[in-house]
């Protein structure tokens, strides 16, 4: 949607992209290729594709004492941003504030710690947390506005800004998905020609492992072993783009998500998953690469968890609760707080290397 409240519908942009491949002069590269290209260029990696497709960090659970005694399982996650400078969010219960405006660049620094630890409740299951101000779903992640970028009008950069927040919406908000579901709305916007790709989530959903793992992109939960607490998720983060390879209009997202969970056995305790995710995709050119009516080619993606699990690849979210906690110990990794978005992930593994399972300082 641009400024003007202009859109352009499924139709319109299906025609307009087979249009643009009907005016092609010569025939436009495979996906793969692509991949590879941008393999190079993200850290001059050699071998087959799939590097591009694991450029992240290992997952990591630290775990720690939250505030006043709350152990903590967590996987290096960074979480999302709300200024220092700000030190009324936990003056009372949850909601007691106004909202944070949308994210639309990196904060200078971490959240305002609270003075007294505030534990989540079944009714209020941000309490205690920065995340009490952050916007619910979607509305917490910045759109910017559309201009013509690459080979797009400013009507179609404001469609695949659109769409990419709805890839997002599918992939890490989708209550079935949530639930352990396959994410079929999301995995339809990624390009099918990318085959890379298309074999990595087939083997994601099939056999999960290291390097073939669906959280890398989705947040699935077991509702064997957990359930989601109410029906918010809270959220911080923004999109932007540029003009990319190849006339491309290059999609990079920012978001944190935070994941209310109690015990699927019944008990009243609640404690939080965070997830930090950066997707960079690309909406290419139809002329000049092979991919499907809207649709993107994946670029790069990573992930950071917190109380998610830590070396655990069952395809699952896997939070651990108060009891799990004091058997498991504590983590042998570097402290994280992970409501802190003012570094990128990038700086956040630099630091962290590869220490194992970190320490949060709060959840």
């Amino acid at each position: 949607m641009g400024k003007d409240g202009a859109s352009i519908s499924d139709d319109e942009w299906e025609r307009f992209l087979r249009e643009a491949e009907a005016g092609t002069q010569g025939a436009p590269e495979e996906p793969s290729a692509r991949a590879r290209m941008v393999a190079r260029k993200l850290g001059e990696e050699t071998g087959p594709p799939e590097a591009w497709r694991a450029y992240r960090p290992a997952r990591r659970r630290s775990k720690g004492w939250y505030v006043v005694g709350l152990l903590v399982a967590v996987g290096l996650a960074v979480v999302a941003l709300a200024p220092g400078r700000v030190v009324g969010w936990f003056a009372g219960d949850e909601g007691g504030n106004t909202p944070l405006a949308a994210e639309s660049e990196r904060p200078s620094q971490p959240p305002a710690t609270e003075s007294a630890a505030q534990l989540p409740t079944l009714d209020k299951p941000f309490r205690g947390s920065p995340a009490a101000q952050w916007s619910d779903g979607t509305a917490g992640i910045h759109l910017p506005a559309a201009h013509a970028t690459g080979w797009m009008s400013k009507a179609q950069v404001a469609q695949a800004l659109d769409r990419t927040r709805d890839f997002l919406s599918a992939s890490s908000l989708e209550p079935a998905v949530l639930s352990g579901k396959r994410p079929s709305k999301a995995i339809a916007l990624i390009n099918p020609h990318q085959r890379d790709v298309q074999d990595f989530l087939a083997t994601a959903f099939s056999t999960p492992s290291r390097e073939d793992d669906p959280l890398l992109l989705f947040s699935r939960f077991s509702t064997t072993d957990v359930r989601l607490v109410g029906d918010v998720i809270k959220t911080r983060g923004r999109i932007t783009y540029k003009e990319g390879d190849r006339g491309s209009v290059e999609v990079a997202t920012d978001v944190t998500y935070v994941y209310p969970v109690r015990a699927a056995s019944g008990s009243n305790e609640v404690a939080r998953t965070i997830v930090r995710r950066e997707v960079v995709m690309s909406w290419d050119d139809p002329a000049k690469v092979v991919i499907e009516p809207g649709t993107f080619s994946l670029v790069s993606y990573k992930v950071d968890t917190t109380n998610g699990g830590c070396d655990t690849f069952t395809g699952y979210l896997t939070p651990e609760f108060r009891d799990e906690r004091a058997s498991s110990g504590s983590g042998d990794g570097p402290e994280v707080d992970p409501y802190d978005r003012s570094k990128s992930m990038d700086a956040r593994m630099r630091e962290a290397e590869d220490a194992g399972c970190g320490t949060a300082t709060r959840t």
